[in-house]
């Protein structure tokens, strides 16, 4: 299941804005080490760089691709590949930032505690993740998965559980000084209808369904998408989709 950078950058300005949010809302001072855990192809990194100027600032993801697009965007800042479920480094760090990128990771309850002891006193783990699994958007590629001809390759795909605010707050009270948990709803309109809503999570939530999938079946399993997805989503008049983006924020401070 590969990353596209170019994909997943055609809504760049829309995927930023919520990591501007988050990070804005860190409190932590005098960084000095910060890491961004799933950097993708480097705007969230930046917006770190630009918000901790003097830090020393890392960028990690998984994908070759990806971080081909971060190195060419921020060619003065040091990128690794790993991935995050088995990122241990012995350093530790001021800020770890993990911007839409968790949600692929299975076992938050054993996550989260390990990410904040990669922290120093007084640092802060900043997280965002879309909370949208039972948006019509995740909802109907369940159903287009399951209905279709193709049910068998991918009818019972499942992305790793989300889990509520409260969750968060509970899990990582106990081991800091300070939380932080809100959730957002950003409408973001697309001037592309419908069918840049689909084009949207073909670089994200639908990446699962479409790797099993030989090229025939992955443009009728998109036209059924896009169908569904037509009617759920109702255009303006002007031919604009405005797309509901749930998402949840947890900063937790040691």
């Amino acid at each position: 299941m590969t990353w596209s950078a170019k994909q997943y950058s055609t809504f760049e300005q829309e995927r930023t804005r919520p990591v501007r949010d988050l990070i804005a809302a860190i409190a932590t001072q005098n960084v000095q080490t910060a890491i961004d855990l799933g950097c993708g192809p480097g705007n969230s990194t930046q917006v770190l760089a630009e918000r901790f100027p003097d830090a020393n600032v890392t960028g990690m993801d998984s994908s070759d691709d990806m971080l081909a697009s971060a190195r060419e965007r921020l060619p003065s800042l040091n990128f690794e590949q790993a991935d995050i479920e088995s990122w241990n480094p012995d350093t530790t760090f001021d800020v770890v930032l993990a911007n839409a990128s968790l949600q692929w990771v299975p076992d938050h309850a054993g996550l989260y505690p390990r990410l904040l002891s990669k922290l120093n006193a007084g640092g802060s783990l900043a997280v965002q993740t879309p909370d949208n699994m039972e948006e019509p958007s995740h909802r109907l590629a369940r159903e287009v998965a399951a209905q279709g001809p193709w049910a068998s390759k991918i009818g019972s795909v499942r992305h790793p559980p989300r889990h509520s605010a409260t969750f968060y707050y509970e899990l990582v009270q106990p081991l800091c000084s300070s939380v932080d948990v809100w959730r957002t709803t950003y409408h973001h309109p697309l001037v592309g209808g419908h069918q840049a809503v689909v084009e949207w999570f073909k670089g994200s939530a639908l990446r699962p369904y479409l790797a099993p999938l030989d090229d025939a079946e992955k443009q009728a399993f998109l036209e059924r998408y896009l169908q569904v997805i037509s009617q759920a989503y109702p255009a303006l008049d002007n031919g604009t989709v405005l797309l509901p983006f749930p998402r949840l924020f947890v900063i937790a401070r040691r």
